[in-house]
């Protein structure tokens, strides 16, 4: 079952202007899919995936040969490019020498590949990232009777493709089990600064542990029995691998304002909840009022990610411990929003961000009601 993406319009915009267009996501998120659906191989159409040796042996930055590679078709897909050792400086001889040809380029690793090509292609071609199903291409696939179920859902077992997709929870469980162990460490540990992968992997689940709450590096540097600068880089690495993303606290040198603390959240928490091992329902967890906020705060991340206006997100908190759980902040202006398990529990907009930032705006979004998530994420 193909579910149709809020990229697909862009992707065609793009490749209208520059011949080189790289899509950026997490494996299994549908890369793949996206482009063969709406590139099919044929006479237009060639497809070269990457991760092959036979593949990474016959492709090289030289015009002839990829000319013969290439042969009539207008336009060739580079599945998984950051395996290609030269992947940058064949993406700039399209560009520059066979420019007639359309380039489209996909990348799990985010780190590898923008290092490849930052230099060569300065200038020269558009990014795009392919995440898990985000709340409206969920609400544009499923009966609107099924849509408070589903979303439910996602709070348990994330909203990747197949995951979504699968007919039963145990189905889900198992994918998301392999989507873990198989995929999502095997890009982070390719990397060579990654050297002990028991050690990302406790850290982790130190992080799964402290959705919606402010991390210390040397907190969790402690825990682990290494120094917080290797920390911080591990947690480089996890968000340009895209498993989580830091949310770093909105400040204006305000005395009574953090402006140090992050927090740090998951893509996806279907994935959070895999390396926890733990699916337990709703009403069973301590953590549902934690997950109901990573999945708000990462369907807004998704939801800004390929704007070309993007908003800032922030966190708000005082030294007294009055916060809140969002701020979006764009040239200048400032729209705070409150997430909510249910409707019945009122939320005001605190006095001091009220009295420090009078021209902001302030939102209130249950969970539990869908209208309040459909004017939030689908407008």
């Amino acid at each position: 079952m193909y579910i149709n993406r809020s990229v697909e319009k862009q992707i065609f915009d793009y490749i209208k202007q520059k011949n080189v267009l790289i899509v950026f996501g997490p494996r299994q998120t549908g890369k793949t899919t996206l482009l063969k659906q709406l590139f099919p191989a044929g006479n237009d159409v060639v497809h070269f995936a990457c991760d092959e040796h036979r593949i990474q042996d016959q492709l090289s930055p030289d015009s002839l040969v990829l000319r013969q590679l290439i042969g009539e078709h207008k336009t060739v897909i580079f599945d998984e490019m950051h395996f290609l050792v030269n992947a940058g400086q064949i993406l700039k001889i399209i560009s520059d020498h066979l420019p007639s040809i359309q380039a489209i380029a996909t990348g799990s690793a985010a780190f590898e590949l923008r290092n490849q090509v930052a230099e060569p292609m300065t200038g020269r071609f558009f990014q795009i990232f392919v995440l898990p199903l985000s709340y409206p291409e969920i609400s544009a696939t499923v009966p609107p009777v099924d849509m408070r179920s589903r979303v439910n859902d996602c709070l348990l077992y994330g909203s990747y493709p197949a995951v979504f997709t699968s007919a039963t929870l145990a189905e889900k469980e198992q994918l998301l089990t392999n989507i873990a162990d198989n995929y999502l460490y095997k890009d982070i540990l390719a990397f060579d600064r990654v050297r002990n992968s028991q050690k990302i992997r406790d850290l982790l689940v130190l992080l799964a542990l402290q959705i919606g709450s402010e991390v210390s590096y040397l907190e969790l540097a402690t825990k682990l029995g290494m120094s917080a600068k290797t920390v911080e880089q591990y947690i480089d690495l996890l968000e340009q691998t895209f498993v989580v993303f830091r949310l770093r606290a909105w400040n204006r040198n305000h005395r009574s304002e953090i402006s140090r603390k992050v927090k740090i959240f998951f893509y996806d928490c279907g994935i959070r909840n895999a390396i926890l091992n733990n699916f337990s329902p709703l009403h069973l967890r301590t953590d549902a009022g934690g997950l109901v906020e990573n999945y708000v705060i990462a369907e807004m991340v998704k939801k800004e990610k390929n704007k070309q206006q993007k908003h800032n997100l922030y966190f708000w908190r005082t030294h007294a411990g009055s916060e809140i759980d969002l701020v979006l902040e764009r040239d200048g202006r400032l729209q705070a929003i409150e997430i909510k398990s249910n409707q019945r529990r009122r939320a005001g907009v605190p006095k001091l961000f009220k009295d420090t930032y009078p021209n902001s705006n302030f939102t209130v979004v249950a969970f539990d009601n869908l209208q309040s998530l459909n004017a939030l994420l689908c407008d």
